[in-house]
């Protein structure tokens, strides 16, 4: 069975983007930068970070709802999928304050934001404020993304650069991003 009809209706669907950013956000947030990347070379950068964006503030805060339901509940069963006292108490005291500013700045950089967030969780901040933050910090991040996966994906077409030099790029970039993040994790006092 030929599935690359499919492949190339899926990739010009704004609304599988935005289902898929969806679920993403409601997860794990792992796939975020990939699909801006696959989806930059059929659609604009300003409809890949209005319609992203929104869809990924509506899974985060759907996330962050079920977090605090978790942090809050009296059910023993819940507090099985609930973070640990130690990571809390790590987070915590990691980040005193979980403002609107340090979510939605959070938000607009590719490093994970999970401590931030069970902080502002631990804290009941609103889940309003907090889809709006993320919202607000996403829609630069997501333009700036796409946009320049659109230029490296025109730039790799005109010098005739196969698809795969393109993603190791990028996979490298990531893993500089990563292991930067981890020497300074090490380096930290405590």
């Amino acid at each position: 069975m030929d599935l690359s009809p499919l492949w190339a209706w899926s990739l010009g669907s704004l609304w599988v983007y935005c289902l898929a950013l969806f679920v993403d956000g409601a997860t794990f947030s792992f796939a975020t930068t990939l699909l801006i990347i696959l989806y930059a070379q059929h659609h604009g950068p300003w409809e890949l970070a209005l319609a992203g964006s929104l869809a990924s503030a509506l899974g985060s805060a759907c996330q962050f709802y079920v977090l605090r339901l978790m942090l809050d509940s009296g059910h023993r069963w819940l507090h099985r999928f609930a973070p640990s006292r130690e990571k809390l108490a790590a987070a915590l005291s990691g980040n005193p304050s979980a403002s609107f500013l340090a979510i939605m700045l959070a938000r607009a950089t590719p490093m994970p934001d999970a401590p931030l967030k069970l902080v502002a969780a631990a804290g009941r901040y609103p889940v309003r404020l907090y889809a709006a933050a993320i919202l607000l910090g996403a829609l630069p991040y997501y333009f700036v993304l796409a946009l320049l996966a659109r230029k490296a994906a025109d730039l790799a077409r005109q010098f005739k650069v196969p698809w795969w030099v393109v993603v190791a790029a990028f996979a490298l970039v990531g893993l500089g991003l990563v292991a930067d993040h981890l020497r300074r994790r090490r380096k930290a006092p405590g």
